[in-house]
């Protein structure tokens, strides 16, 4: 046995596995982290149990009358599937007699062991998925594993580990996607094409706009078949192999997404987006017919490029050097991951265009353009390493940048865990705008260290209206200090929800030394 655990810790895969675990383990508050996946959350819970999907009390804030008039969610059910054995164990963990006292305060313990693990098991795997497809573009495994952390620590992907969105779920079938997809294209296993496009497929059950996935896995796959030079009858024997096996997954996938539209609604051939969009005109009918489309679309187009709330190049700087290193090296790169950079740079396009008119471009209550930071995150996916594998030739300047680049980025994704997300839009109505977000953010963490919040203007009326949105932006977005502050968990409770975290940090900074160790030996071979 500690043979094994000796062997597992000269392992960089195993070690990179157990750093992005704990990273997600570290960075939980124990909540969901927004209404969306709440009510997703519920959605779960309805699959099992006697409640309902959507309370009659949240309507018409939230839900759709479905079939026989009842409220439905207007969401797919991916991220409900993926939360449901976690339901089913938290709540039967929260019905243990040592949390009777505690009942259903927030974090509910149902809550935290739900986001627990899930951000645990969708981090680890994420971890895995990004290191096998940067080893598929020939990047050493030191350039892997400092691409794979970067990824997880200096991308947008941070906050969604902390917040779970549906992003770092979709993000992770994306990847499956790609890497499963390019291993067919080099070993020919239709397993691993079974794979891929599974993932894909999978994806469209979370959210319907992620066909602009599935067809950019399907324009990754022709450019690496065009940039290999393929032509003729090889050329189409491997699209035909392609088709015969993505088109009937898809058609499933499609299928399952229908049946689930019609259980709910009635109907094989509508959307929950056109139904969510009849019954809010038909209870304001000063809105525009076009309704949710009305933002000029330009203005969200630029929006996400360029405003200071929302800016992709902001809030995920690594896509800067993505793009100026993709740039730089073209012809160097090998024909893998010339087809990756431009099948996501595709789809990120894609994804701006289509929200562009949304009437909530940006995804309303986020950190920064949810609706695009996938694909943002998934094309700056190969900064670091080919920062790494091109050193010399891209020369100091570069380098420097490169550097200044990776740890800007990193310290604005640890600001986007300090504190729960919708401090800055409530600070903003008072404020104005434009406002720079991040500097803002910055700002509150050093005024909530230093109790100066009030003396620097930066508390205001709406803060307070809500009584449990006020307790929880008004506190470090970590578990021990989110239990401290809503002050019903008992106080040895906290103690050890500290000692747990520490612990936690110090685990992490012995693996994140392990792993450089490592790295350092095989550098030297």
């Amino acid at each position: 046995m500690n043979l094994r655990l000796r062997q597992w810790f000269r392992n960089p895969v195993f070690l990179l596995a157990l750093a992005s675990g704990l990273i997600a383990f570290v960075v939980q508050s124990g909540e969901v982290g927004s209404a969306d996946t709440m009510h997703r959350l519920q959605s779960t819970h309805a699959f099992w149990t006697a409640e309902p999907p959507v309370f009659p009390n949240e309507y018409p804030e939230f839900g759709v009358h479905g079939r026989n008039g009842s409220l439905q969610s207007w969401y797919g059910i991916g991220q409900s599937l993926l939360m449901l054995p976690q339901d089913i164990l938290g709540t039967c963990i929260s019905k243990l007699h040592i949390f009777d006292r505690y009942g259903d305060t927030d974090p509910t313990v149902r809550d935290i062991v739900v986001v627990y693990l899930t951000q645990i098991i969708v981090s680890v795997l994420t971890a895995l998925l990004c290191f096998k497809l940067l080893r598929q573009f020939a990047f050493s495994v030191n350039q892997s594993i400092a691409g794979v952390l970067a990824f997880l620590l200096a991308t947008t992907h941070l906050h969604y580990t902390q917040n779970m969105m549906e992003n770092n779920y979709i993000c992770l079938l994306t990847l499956a996607g790609f890497a499963f997809q390019y291993e067919w294209l080099q070993t020919g296993s239709r397993r691993a094409l079974l794979f891929g496009v599974g993932a894909l497929g999978l994806n469209l059950l979370t959210r319907i706009t992620t066909g602009m996935d599935l067809l950019a896995g399907a324009l990754f796959v022709l450019l690496v078949l065009g940039f290999d030079k393929m032509r003729g009858r090889a050329f189409w024997s491997r699209c035909t192999e392609y088709a015969t096996i993505a088109v009937p997954v898809y058609c499933f996938f499609g299928l399952l997404d229908r049946l689930y539209q019609f259980y709910r609604f009635g109907s094989f051939t509508n959307t929950y987006a056109s139904l969510v969009a009849r019954e809010t005109i038909a209870r304001d009918p000063s809105l525009p017919r076009n309704w949710p489309w009305t933002t000029p679309w330009h203005q969200g187009f630029l929006g996400a490029l360029f405003l200071p709330e929302k800016s992709i190049f902001l809030f995920d700087p690594l896509i800067i050097l993505a793009l100026l290193l993709l740039a730089l090296h073209w012809k160097r790169l090998l024909p893998g991951l010339r087809a990756y950079a431009l099948a996501t740079c595709v789809m990120l396009l894609a994804y701006l265009s289509f929200y562009a008119r949304y009437f909530a471009w940006a995804g309303d209550f986020s950190w920064g353009d949810r609706y695009v930071s996938t694909c943002v995150e998934l094309v700056a996916l190969p900064a670091i390493p080919l920062l790494l594998k091109y050193r010399r030739e891209a020369g100091r300047l570069v380098w420097v940048t490169g550097i200044v680049l990776l740890c800007v980025s990193f310290v604005i994704q640890l600001e986007s865990l300090m504190f729960w997300l919708p401090l800055e839009i409530y600070q903003e109505e008072t404020l104005g705008h434009p406002t720079y977000v991040i500097a803002l953010r910055a700002k509150n963490i050093v005024a909530f260290a230093l109790h100066e919040m009030g003396a620097w203007g930066l508390n205001n009326e709406s803060m307070t209206q809500d009584p449990w949105d006020y307790v929880h932006i008004t506190c470090w977005n970590f578990l021990p200090f989110l239990l401290r502050r809503v002050g019903e968990a008992p106080a040895w409770a906290v103690r050890i929800a500290f000692l747990v975290w520490g612990a936690g940090l110090a685990a992490l900074a012995v693996t994140l030394l392990r792993l450089r160790q490592i790295a350092g030996q095989l550098a030297e071979r």
